[in-house]
């Protein structure tokens, strides 16, 4: 399935199927989709600016009937008789039946003057007055309840949700419960409650008749609804969107789009300063979005021609242009199969495609040739090889030579003679390496106690040579002729200069990824003009100074094989002598940094 898959994918057929679909729909379909959008975005906005200014002026309207009804109750509450009643607790129970009569006759003559559904006083301490309490329906245990006992104590009114009970009242009520002292003194008399039922509410929050479905609530700051226009289908209960519920707690007013019971609903919030609540309107996204149901109908059907007419053009472009192309591609991969004589067949068109096949027919008329032009070379190449090859000069006439010369000086008794061509055979060994760049630490070094030996012999004067290198790195890869020319130089500008006092130390050491060796001597150091000429391109011509072409050369090498990294690193001056420090990167078994093309003596064995 997925090589399936892949095929499709990456036929050109295909491909420009899907770019004809990318060019041609994609961009209409986008723009469909964004006129719809902005279309929702239009009428939400014309909306919300409606809705806001709706909602300024029901908090507006609402804000005033709540101060009348402020103003009402205080001026229940400043009335003498009321406080007169409550001034004394009653004695006896004849004295609490005139105060029943008293209180209830009063309230009857105030309560049409407060602008609610219900007026009751409840004094400070209930169980004093037991008569009173059950005439208006209420327990003398009403102190245990939260509402009561936050109310007795707080200065502040305090507003409260009373819902339906049994035997009592069928609606929700929203209860305005007001504490009051005497007019002359700071006693608390009791407690005022004025409860609005959703008919007074109704009269400032009534949704509109044009948009149906929409919901204006009262919500209280800790999300519950205080009342709800529709039925009191959410009175009661915590509004069911926690993303409106905390932008409502973050700002005085704003709009947004929540969800709520699979209905999107674009959602406007008023609060209101000074009091609990904020005034909210839910109005579903489908009502104000029905006045372009009809405009999409329309586009569906626009769309659905337009794509008709572009699969004609598809099929179209298929058969005149895709096909030829896709049967050419079958041609080629014929011709993958080494058929080169498979013919292909010649078109008389007069577009691409027809240059193409014709192009195609050329093409493999040329690669036939340069096919036959290569096996040519190749056997040109074969012959010139095997004319270097008998060419080559045996390095095996150049020991054999050297062997022969050393017998002879030991049969004439010239030791000295012996030794220094020995030294030179080995010298001449290992530094030609059977051809190869890579050679050994062990081996480094062995040609150096060789070269040092021959120079002895010449010089007739011993040179002082320590050694210090690490016995786990004698066996490891390292680039060939790096340590001969830095001891020669050290030997022909510090320690032949005062051979008794001049010697040299190399030391060997592994760091990490590196082998590290130094080469120090306790001669004069090196000039800073030698120094700057070192990294000079242009001077290629040091010979007559302290690290001439030798110490050039290896630099130049270190760099060319292993980078910046690896350059010689020179710390020289007239009291400390020098110390070249070379840094070579470990190799690893089978690694070779050697020029593509090196190659001596034919890479014969050295102990054959």
């Amino acid at each position: 399935m997925n090589r399936l898959s892949f095929r499709l994918a990456t036929s050109f057929r295909n491909r420009v199927i899907l770019i004809f679909f990318i060019i041609i729909m994609v961009p209409f379909l986008l723009f469909a989709y964004y006129a719809h959008i902005k279309s929702i975005e239009g009428i939400s906005s014309t909306n919300t600016k409606m809705t806001m200014s709706y909602l300024l002026q029901t908090r507006k309207s609402f804000e005033m009937y709540l101060d009348a009804l402020n103003d009402q109750v205080n001026d229940l509450i400043g009335n003498k008789q009321l406080q007169d009643l409550l001034d004394a607790e009653p004695a006896n129970a004849g004295e609490e039946q005139d105060f029943v009569v008293n209180m209830l006759t009063l309230l009857s003559q105030k309560a049409p003057s407060i602008d609610a559904f219900r007026t009751r006083v409840i004094p400070i301490k209930p169980h004093k007055y037991p008569e009173y309490m059950n005439t208006i329906g209420e327990s003398a245990y009403i102190v245990n309840q939260d509402w009561y006992q936050r109310s007795s104590v707080t200065v502040s009114p305090n507003w409260y949700l009373w819902m339906p009970k049994r035997g009592e009242y069928s609606k929700p009520l929203l209860a305005y419960v007001k504490r009051f002292t005497g007019l002359y003194d700071q006693g608390v008399r009791g407690l005022l409650v004025t409860e609005l039922t959703e008919d007074y509410l109704s009269r400032y929050f009534a949704s509109s008749e044009e948009l149906r479905d929409q919901k204006l609530l009262l919500v209280n700051k800790q999300g519950v609804v205080h009342y709800d226009s529709a039925a009191n289908e959410w009175t009661g209960q915590p509004l069911p969107s926690e993303s409106l519920i905390e932008a409502m707690r973050g700002g005085t007013q704003g709009s947004s789009s929540v969800t709520i019971g699979g209905i999107e609903y674009l959602a406007d919030y008023v609060s209101m300063p000074g009091r609990p609540w904020s005034i909210v309107s839910l109005t579903p996204l489908r009502e104000l979005a029905g006045t372009i149901k009809e405009i999409n109908r329309m586009l569906v059907i626009f769309i659905i021609i337009y794509a008709m007419c572009c699969i004609g053009v598809l099929f179209y472009i298929t058969a005149r242009f895709t096909q030829p192309i896709a049967h050419l591609v079958r041609i080629m991969r014929r011709l993958e199969s080494d058929n080169l004589h498979y013919l292909v067949p010649w078109s008389q068109r007069n577009d691409e495609v027809g240059w193409l096949y014709r192009g195609v027919g050329s093409l493999v008329k040329r690669i036939e040739k340069l096919i036959a032009d290569a096996s040519l070379s190749e056997r040109r190449k074969k012959a010139l090889e095997f004319q270097v090859l008998s060419h080559q000069i045996n390095p095996h006439f150049l020991y054999n030579t050297l062997e022969s010369i050393r017998w002879k000086a030991e049969n004439h008794g010239r030791s000295d003679i012996s030794e220094m061509v020995s030294a030179l055979g080995n010298l001449l060994r290992l530094s030609l390496n059977q051809g190869k760049e890579i050679t050994t630490l062990r081996r480094e070094i062995e040609q150096v106690k060789a070269y040092v030996s021959i120079e002895q012999a010449r010089m007739g004067k011993p040179i002082r040579m320590l050694y210090a290198v690490d016995p786990a790195i004698m066996d490891m890869p390292f680039l060939r002729l790096l340590l001969q020319p830095l001891v020669e130089n050290a030997i022909q500008h510090s320690v032949r200069g005062d051979f008794e006092r001049g010697k040299i130390m190399i030391a060997a050491r592994r760091e990490g990824e590196d082998i590290v060796i130094d080469i120090a001597d306790n001669g004069k150091g090196i000039p800073e003009e030698v120094l700057a000429k070192l990294e000079s391109p242009e001077d290629e011509r040091v010979t007559a100074s302290r690290g001439g072409v030798g110490l050039r050369n290896v630099n130049d090498r270190l760099k060319l094989y292993f980078g910046e990294a690896c350059k010689l690193s020179i710390a020289t001056g007239p009291e400390i002598g020098t110390t070249i420090t070379l840094r070579h990167p470990v190799l690893q078994d089978g690694e070779s940094r050697e020029p593509e093309g090196t190659m001596l003596f034919g890479g014969k064995n050295e102990n054959d």
